[in-house]
């Protein structure tokens, strides 16, 4: 694929248009997430890792810190879109692609996802908040508001307060977006004990033949 954004592809073990995009936090690339498809253990699945487009520190990110995050967001949103239309071109239907991001990633997946008009497989967002609810829910598509949204957060999280996210999510799904909320007790990171084997189920269902 002639993708925009640096990456590193995985193959499925097994042959498979089944795709998975992950999206990192702030401050990590791709290669902050090669762990994933080993632990996700599911075998029909290929994984794309993006790296994020703007340099931070010793990684990248996806926007810019507050109170400037919405142009790197912006900018983003139209990589993204970007990716997904080579993704497609590919031969990898929107249909069988989640988009699964963690911390900046999960706001990524909100912001890109709920404003993309192509219902993908499954939303996943791990540890990470809405920029702007009002905005989101007045430019959510109602073709992707399927019910394929997962999102997750730490009640231990140092970075971005619980209290934050389960606000907003509460907010959204009272305007009707249809989240599947979940916490956990963790920090800013992912449980790969508990949380992880809820959304390899959750994905599991939602993955098609």
């Amino acid at each position: 694929m002639n993708l925009p954004l640096t990456h590193i592809w995985q193959p499925a073990s097994v042959s498979s248009k089944q795709l998975v995009i992950v999206l990192h936090g702030r401050g990590d690339s791709a290669q902050g997430f090669v762990w994933l498809q080993q632990a996700l253990d599911m075998n029909s699945l290929n994984f794309l890792l993006l790296t994020a487009p703007s340099p931070y520190y010793t990684g990248f990110s996806w926007y810019d810190l507050p109170p400037n995050q919405l142009p790197g967001i912006i900018q983003s949103r139209k990589l993204l879109g970007e990716v997904l239309a080579e993704a497609k071109s590919s031969g990898y239907p929107p249909e069988k692609t989640f988009l699964l991001g963690f911390s900046q990633g999960c706001l990524m997946t909100l912001e890109f996802g709920a404003r993309y008009p192509q219902r993908l497989g499954g939303y996943v967002g791990i540890s990470g908040y809405s920029y702007d609810p009002e905005a989101l829910l007045r430019a959510l598509d109602p073709n992707v508001n399927q019910g394929d949204w997962l999102i997750t957060h730490g009640t231990d999280d140092e970075m971005l307060p619980v209290e934050t996210t389960r606000a907003q999510i509460q907010l959204l799904n009272d305007r009707g977006f249809r989240i599947d909320y979940r916490e956990y007790t963790k920090t800013h990171t992912i449980d790969v004990e508990r949380e992880l084997p809820e959304i390899r189920e959750w994905m599991q269902a939602r993955c098609q033949p």
